[in-house]
């Protein structure tokens, strides 16, 4: 019997940004590639397209591009020469080819949104300071956003929502970026709402949401949602989410009417996973676009949500919120405070209804050590968990691992309840840096002889294909 031909490989598709690049340069005028100066139509091509970004990521309608792109030498010295409709038609053609690769249009779900894709951005990064991040009066609380947005340092005369002008990037100092505020995002084209100013960055109109660009995307079966000027997504830790999806999946139990609390809720990373879970969840956020981010988001999954109101903090018990209220059913309730404060409103709260809480989450980078002792008397008995978000080395993994579980042993040596504490796994999420690991330290604690007295339990049932994206 004859031997069946090898079958061929299949061709790989061109990228389409580099084909995007070849398009467009054939439609450029030949005085313009004569003054580039590098010779030959060819020549020109093979330079742009070796300096081109090949990878992008699409959170609808935006197409969000690597830091560096398009900033090399060679493009420098072609974008300066080329006119706005000639750049126009380069950008265009970049968003048109990957939306033919990607599909393009997003169903309108929950009332729909822009189909297409309309929007080019790079992501600069989120940098540790910023001018007019902070107001001053916010301390190290919240924060929790996560990639692109505004006009990084340019000075930039705008009016605030009372029509005041004020000038950003002048005359401000550089603060400590708190609020995560991502003031490098570099726009390439399309409409990305009015530019941020400290009035808006720190205290929003219900305008200013409205006028703003926001973007969608779904992880793990949840829609989560933003606006790029002035909130990150960190698309990296999608693994962690999925694995807090199936935390309880075999042998842990979780206990019926449960809540979780997270203290870094930024726009709902994490507390988006433990709410699909059937936990109810208790959010602290500073910055005031992420608690819009994570409200939106909320309503996009079909989970009721009570944002506090500054006004009601220290006016009432928190309890009423939680459990009473516009919406008593909310799945989801968020403290808009720094979460300095997140101990005295616990503590408050189970003074009169406790809350049966299973979960802590501790989710700020670099470290969320200033959080760890408030968190660890959060839990509840019989057994909690509290997940504590660090930046380590790689060669240093096991050494703080050791550190972490010391502290919380020399916190508990005298403990009247008798609380044990084990950090019982290490999880590896993502490289942050070369040798540093974005970890989560899995602290479990329990108390003694408290398992069969405790609330009533129940194995939830946790479908893994409803976790698919």
């Amino acid at each position: 019997m004859p031997s069946r031909p090898p079958r061929r490989a299949r061709p790989k598709p061109p990228n389409p940004i580099s084909n995007a690049i070849l398009l467009w340069l054939e439609t450029l005028p030949q005085p313009v590639i004569d003054v580039v100066g590098l010779g030959s139509l060819d020549e020109l091509k093979r330079d742009l397209v070796a300096a081109a970004p090949k990878r992008w990521v699409v959170y609808h309608p935006m197409v969000l591009l690597p830091a560096g792109s398009f900033a090399g030498e060679s493009w420098k010295r072609v974008l300066a020469l080329l006119d706005e409709g000639q750049r126009l038609g380069l950008w265009e053609g970049v968003l048109r080819e990957i939306g033919r690769r990607e599909g393009g249009v997003r169903p309108a779900e929950k009332g729909g949104w822009e189909e297409g894709l309309s929007r080019l951005a790079v992501n600069e990064g989120i940098p540790a300071t910023a001018r007019g991040a902070t107001d001053g009066g916010v301390g190290g609380g919240g924060g929790g956003g996560g990639g692109g947005g505004g006009g990084g340092g340019a000075v930039v005369v705008e009016a605030d929502a009372e029509g005041r002008e004020e000038r950003v990037g002048e005359g401000e100092e550089e603060e400590e970026n708190v609020i995560r505020a991502p003031t490098k995002l570099r726009i390439l084209h399309g409409d990305f709402g009015p530019e941020p100013t400290r009035q808006s960055r720190l205290d929003p109109t219900a305008e200013d949401f409205e006028r703003s660009f926001w973007v969608v995307t779904k992880q793990n079966g949840i829609w989560q949602t933003w606006a790029p000027r002035y909130t990150m997504f960190s698309r990296g830790n999608v693994k962690e989410k999925a694995r807090l999806l199936g935390f309880h999946e075999r042998d842990r139990k979780l206990r019926k009417d449960a809540f979780a609390v997270d203290l870094y809720a930024g726009i709902g990373y994490f507390a988006f996973s433990y709410a699909k879970l059937g936990l109810r969840v208790l959010c602290w956020e500073i910055n005031p676009w992420s608690v819009e981010a994570l409200r939106r988001g909320a309503w996009m999954n079909g989970w009721g949500v009570t944002v506090m109101r500054k006004l009601d903090l220290d006016s009432c018990y928190a309890g009423e919120h939680v459990y009473g209220g516009e919406n008593d059913s909310a799945r989801i309730v968020v403290f808009p405070e720094d979460n300095t404060q997140a101990g005295m409103r616990m503590e408050e709260l189970q003074s009169g209804i406790p809350a049966d809480v299973v979960h802590v989450n501790c989710g700020l980078l670099p470290s969320s050590t200033p959080t760890w002792r408030s968190a660890l008397h959060m839990l509840s008995e019989p057994e909690g968990w509290l997940h504590l978000h660090e930046n380590v080395g790689l060669a240093d993994i096991e050494r703080r691992r050791s550190e972490v579980q010391d502290t919380f042993n020399g916190w508990l040596a005298d403990d009247q309840e008798g609380r044990q504490v084990v950090v019982e796994h290490v999880e590896q999420v993502k490289t942050y840096a070369p040798g540093v690991w974005h970890c989560v330290f899995d602290v479990h604690v329990t108390w003694p002889d408290t398992a069969s007295s405790g609330p009533d339990v129940k194995e939830e049932e946790i479908k893994m294909e409803d976790m698919e994206t």
